[in-house]
């Protein structure tokens, strides 16, 4: 039987008097596959924020790898690779800058599959992230998120605001690296 890598049990997270999300339950094992389906507002970033300790519950549990996910929060990031909605650094940085912001917050770090993704994904090192594209900007995203042997991909919206031609390729890429890390 698969270990769950991710359990979320009865988690509520309320802003005002509305909820973000409501006692919401799931768990994902090994080798699955989990998407969020639902219009704005439905509370989809909210779970991915509170799954990532970037907000904090009201009430439940969420356990990743077995573990509670805020008193073994820095152990467990470095088995997450984590895409944001959006690509969140100085718009004068490059990918060779970003790298080397990244990689310091991850003991597994590694460069040669930096490198390899960013051949594959046709990046170039020194132009500034305000000169790339949206698609680069998410290509560049899930470069750094794959460059650590991370066990566990979390992504909000990576394909959000892309022409259909990148978002094919990039869900295609995606596709790949989940048959890859089933083997």
């Amino acid at each position: 039987m698969a270990q769950n890598i991710l359990e979320v049990k009865n988690v509520s997270k309320a802003y005002d008097s509305t909820y973000g999300v409501k006692n919401i339950n799931f768990t994902l094992k090994k080798g699955q596959v989990l998407g969020f389906l639902g219009k704005n507002g439905a509370g989809k970033t909210t779970t991915i924020k509170l799954i990532m300790n970037l907000l904090n519950k009201d009430k439940g549990k969420i356990n990743i790898f077995g573990k509670d996910h805020s008193l073994y929060e820095k152990k467990l990031k470095q088995k997450i690779g984590f895409v944001y909605d959006q690509l969140y650094y100085h718009s004068n940085e490059t990918a060779s800058i970003a790298r080397k912001t990244v990689k310091r917050f991850y003991n597994n770090w590694n460069d040669e599959s930096f490198d390899y993704y960013m051949k594959k994904f046709e990046l170039p090192y020194n132009k500034k992230i305000k000169e790339l594209s949206q698609g680069m900007k998410m290509k560049l995203g899930l470069t750094l998120a794959l460059s650590h042997n991370a066990e566990l991909f979390i992504m909000d919206e990576p394909t959000s605001g892309l022409d259909p031609v990148v978002r094919d390729e990039l869900l295609q890429i995606l596709k790949e690296i989940i048959v890859q890390n089933k083997n």
